[in-house]
């Protein structure tokens, strides 16, 4: 039955990762280990926060909602990639397809605007420590939260709207393992270059600004340390350098994939991979793993629960 906008197509065809069984096998195993060891890892981080009351710094509170949206980030690809590493045809209802690239875009615009919440936390903690506890109050911390999941929502809203008003007619192949909006976009049969570009826009444009403020934001903190004694300045730059990797993990693929025109590259999938899977369930880990007191709070639960 035809729609409003001229779409016929009621279902894609998810061509997936590879048609190679063996590669299949071995990513399935390798993702599905990788899953249930991080992933844990992730709630165990968001339990600590949430239940040591020595961690209430805005630092910690932006850390557990980081794990948050990446454990949520996670569940949109992961799962279903793994459901169809098992399944001769890989089937995604149109709507379920939609359903999956809002939530995609939603959460990773969320995150995108996370990091520079906790830029603008540490260039205060360590540029004006003086107007600190002003500034980062529990009441400008919830708002901030509170502006960049609606900053989320918006991104993806409008990416999702542009979509719907595409006619779908055939074909209804996807070359991925996933819905993205670079090759539900490929698939419309209408002219696209206006939608492309206002979606370079939207995606490529703000994941590039968001990155490279970042990296400003980060040298001026770094310059502005290195008169510190040696101990501030330790754990200043070892804060600094753990949030730049995340930051490179988080916005390199987003660059790679949004900020060009919609062609397919033979590493598309698998930059696609690290992006939707791999380095979502690694960010809070790469914090946890440099931050002596939330290492120290993992411990004290861990043991606690053990005796």
């Amino acid at each position: 039955m035809e729609s409003e906008n001229g779409t016929v197509i009621t279902e894609f065809i998810l061509l997936g990762l590879t048609q190679s069984r063996d590669i299949q096998l071995l990513v399935f195993v390798l993702v599905l280990i990788f899953y249930f060891i991080i992933l844990p890892g992730n709630f165990l981080i968001i339990f600590t926060i949430r239940s040591d009351p020595g961690l209430t710094a805005p630092l910690y509170f932006f850390l557990g909602n980081l794990a948050f949206l990446d454990a949520s980030y996670s569940f949109i690809v992961a799962p279903r990639m793994l459901v169809d590493f098992l399944s001769e045809k890989k089937v995604i209802s149109y709507r379920g397809c939609i359903t999956q690239l809002f939530f995609l875009h939603f959460l990773g615009g969320g995150e995108g605007l996370l990091l520079v919440v906790m830029a603008f936390d540490r260039y205060i903690a360590i540029c004006r420590p003086l107007h600190y506890s002003a500034v980062m109050n529990p009441r400008a911390c919830y708002a901030m939260l509170l502006a960049l999941w609606l900053g989320g929502f918006v991104h993806s809203i409008i990416q999702v709207v542009f979509i719907l008003r595409l006619p779908f007619c055939g074909p209804n192949q996807l070359d991925n393992f996933f819905c993205d909006v670079p090759q539900v976009i490929k698939l419309a049969c209408t002219n696209t270059f206006v939608v492309e570009l206002l979606m370079v826009f939207n995606s490529g444009l703000m994941t590039l600004l968001c990155f490279l403020g970042l990296l400003a934001s980060y040298a001026v903190i770094l310059c502005r340390i290195r008169g510190s004694s040696s101990e501030a300045k330790n754990k200043a730059m070892s804060t600094c350098t753990t949030h730049i990797i995340v930051i490179f993990f988080m916005f390199g693929p987003g660059i790679f994939i949004y900020t060009r025109p919609f062609r397919a590259f033979p590493a598309d999938k698998v930059v696609s991979l690290f992006h939707t899977v791999i380095f979502p369930l690694l960010n809070p880990v790469i914090y946890t793993l440099r931050n002596q007191e939330v290492k120290a709070s993992m411990k004290k639960v861990f043991n606690k629960h053990i005796a």
